[in-house]
């Protein structure tokens, strides 16, 4: 069931999630579907998560935008203080101005990368993690890993493992997408587009979620006058995904988008993905463990378990 609208107030809207955004010319939603776009979240009983562009928006839109509860995502470019205060996330579209940055608790933090920059320069990672709530890590080129990438990424995640452990230690709890969410879930916890999200794009139509608008604008899967029209909406679903319904990577955000790109289906994940994922989980186990062993207190949780795979597909045999 949908809970969330995505509304992408501008073509240049930052992009939060795997996808680049390619639009580079500004085309504002207009105020009568950014209007319409509310109505439909309140008849929906929708939250509205709000995407930003970087320039200051006119002030028909700040009103319309602040008569309903919502979330802001915006750039560490944003310039409107007053909306950046009010943000709750914002996100690095590169490493670019993330070591001069002054963060601060109280906002969720997205820096996007690629592979090559991730392995470069995770280590400026690790001051962060000390001065922030939540912090979420991108990568943008995960169907291009290769065996070498994945020993890599092991690596990255044994020593920010061995950070975060040291600030649990001393009585701090951060997030960190990589390594925590798996020690504080009991279940999958995916990005949920198609299911429990769905986003409004500035053309005023509907699509799964903004990858799917900036890949292609044909994709639509309904508009403001005749709702949505999700075709096959049930391969969105985690029951119908015959390899992730099995899978205790519960980190892992099944990305719906990466699915169909890499392997032509929305509820078929690729093998980089789920390998990931799976050293996610895995570095997570051991980090959970650590964590334990200096009595630091966590919630009850379920010890996650030694798994011999990295990808769920070669366990096939054992789900017949």
């Amino acid at each position: 069931m949908v809970q969330y609208l995505v509304i992408l107030l501008d073509d240049t809207s930052v992009s939060y999630c795997h996808c680049n955004n390619p639009y580079k010319e500004h085309r504002l939603i207009s105020l009568d579907d950014l209007r319409n776009g509310i109505l439909y979240a309140m008849k929906e009983n929708l939250m509205i998560q709000f995407v930003y562009p970087d320039y200051d928006l006119p002030e028909e839109y700040k009103e319309k935008i602040e008569s309903i509860d919502h979330h802001n995502i915006v750039s560490s470019l944003y310039f409107d203080k007053l909306m950046f205060e009010e943000s709750d996330v914002v996100v690095f579209q590169d490493w670019s101005s993330v070591s001069n940055y002054d963060f601060e608790p109280g906002k969720a933090y997205v820096i996007k990368t690629t592979k090559t920059d991730l392995f470069d320069r995770y280590c400026s990672l690790k001051e962060i993690l000390g001065k922030v709530d939540r912090l979420n890590v991108v990568i943008t080129d995960v169907e291009k890993f290769t065996d070498g990438d994945f020993e890599s990424y092991k690596k990255v995640l044994s020593e920010l493992s061995a950070e975060i452990e040291k600030l649990y230690v001393a009585g701090k709890s951060p997030q960190l997408n990589l390594l925590t969410d798996r020690m504080m879930l009991s279940e999958m916890n995916n990005c949920g587009a198609g299911e429990t999200n769905i986003t409004l794009a500035p053309n005023g139509k509907f699509y799964v979620c903004p990858a799917f608008y900036y890949e292609n604008e044909a994709d639509s899967v309904g508009d403001l006058d005749k709702g949505l029209d999700i075709k096959n909406k049930q391969l969105y679903r985690l029951d119908h995904a015959p390899i992730c319904r099995h899978c205790d990577a519960w980190q892992c955000k099944r990305c719906i988008w990466l699915n169909r790109k890499t392997t032509l289906e929305v509820n078929t994940p690729s093998h980089e993905q789920c390998v990931i994922a799976h050293l996610e989980r895995n570095a997570s186990r051991e980090l959970l463990n650590s964590i334990r062993k200096h009595g630091t207190f966590l919630p009850e949780q379920d010890e996650i378990e030694k798994i011999d795979y990295l990808d769920p597909f070669d366990k096939r045999a054992d789900w017949q």
